[in-house]
């Protein structure tokens, strides 16, 4: 058993650490972050180049749809899947859509807040199982770790989302100047000029910590994991690369037990709050 251990161990080793850097003597975690064009794809100054990012996107879509047909379509069997598609609908339901939208409300965007932490929670996970989608070595692909949301650009398109919903509906439901007077608190009017763009700012912030949030804990994490393994190999020293995968090993666990799940979590809660908010500002 202990053999087979240290064998499942180096295996691990091999397949979320990058053949070519190796090859170079050296190791940089920031290399599985370096995305090329797989299929070129340019319309003038527009590149929708298919690189790994959106491989794997692809690959979170498809997951996601298949999650949703295969757990949430019940027969009447209380199987082991249909319980977790009913835990997971309670959690979207009375923990995300019923706590930040107006009751009148859920069933309109209940669906959208639903997708989004399906498909954050499923983008996430699949940034934690080695996949052959790193770059080639000898002809070969290369095994790796990598999260699309760990990718400005995918958690600014995805807040991006939510940031239009939150203003059209604000606007749609009061009105463009009840709107936007429900941003200003009431205060003397000779702090007006001070407070009113504060509270513009606050509104993109919100753009902002949708995205930064959930694109730094991810890449955070996969950045700890990826230089405690390569320790071992920089230095060349053999305690620290065992000390260094134990770290590594802890940090996956605490990544994909905790992280994966609770940033999915936020970022559909925080949505469904936004806009709801923005339905009803008083509420």
């Amino acid at each position: 058993m202990s053999r087979l251990r240290v064998l499942a161990g180096t295996g691990l080793v091999a397949l979320v650490v990058p053949s070519a850097a190796f090859a170079r003597g050296t190791f940089d975690p920031s290399a599985e972050w370096e995305l090329h064009d797989w299929i070129p794809i340019h319309l003038g100054g527009l590149d929708l180049s298919v690189t790994k990012a959106v491989a794997y996107l692809w690959l979170g879509c498809i997951l996601s749809i298949l999650l949703g047909v295969l757990l949430m379509r019940g027969r009447g069997k209380l199987t082991r899947g249909e319980t977790l598609g009913e835990l997971i609908y309670d959690v979207a339901e009375t923990q995300v859509a019923e706590q930040g939208l107006p009751g009148k409300h859920i069933a309109r965007w209940f669906p959208y807040v639903a997708t989004l932490m399906i498909f954050i929670f499923v983008v996430n996970l699949l940034g934690f199982i080695p996949l052959p989608f790193g770059e080639k070595y000898h002809g070969l692909p290369q095994f790796g770790i990598y999260a699309a949301t760990s990718s400005l650009a995918v958690t600014l398109a995805l807040a991006l989302m939510t940031f239009v919903f939150t203003h059209v509906e604000g606007i749609r439901w009061n009105g463009p100047v009840k709107y936007f007077k429900s941003w200003i608190p009431e205060v003397p009017k000779a702090m007006l000029p001070l407070i009113v763009p504060l509270e513009i700012l606050g509104q993109f912030m919100r753009l902002i910590s949708l995205s930064v949030r959930l694109y730094a804990n991810m890449l955070a994490g996969h950045m700890l994991i990826l230089t405690f393994i390569g320790l071992g190999f920089v230095l060349t020293n053999v305690v620290v690369a065992v000390f260094g995968t134990a770290f590594a090993t802890l940090f996956y666990l605490f990544e994909v037990v905790i992280v994966v799940g609770i940033q999915a979590f936020i970022f559909a809660a925080l949505s469904a709050i936004y806009i709801g908010s923005a339905i009803e500002p008083e509420h």
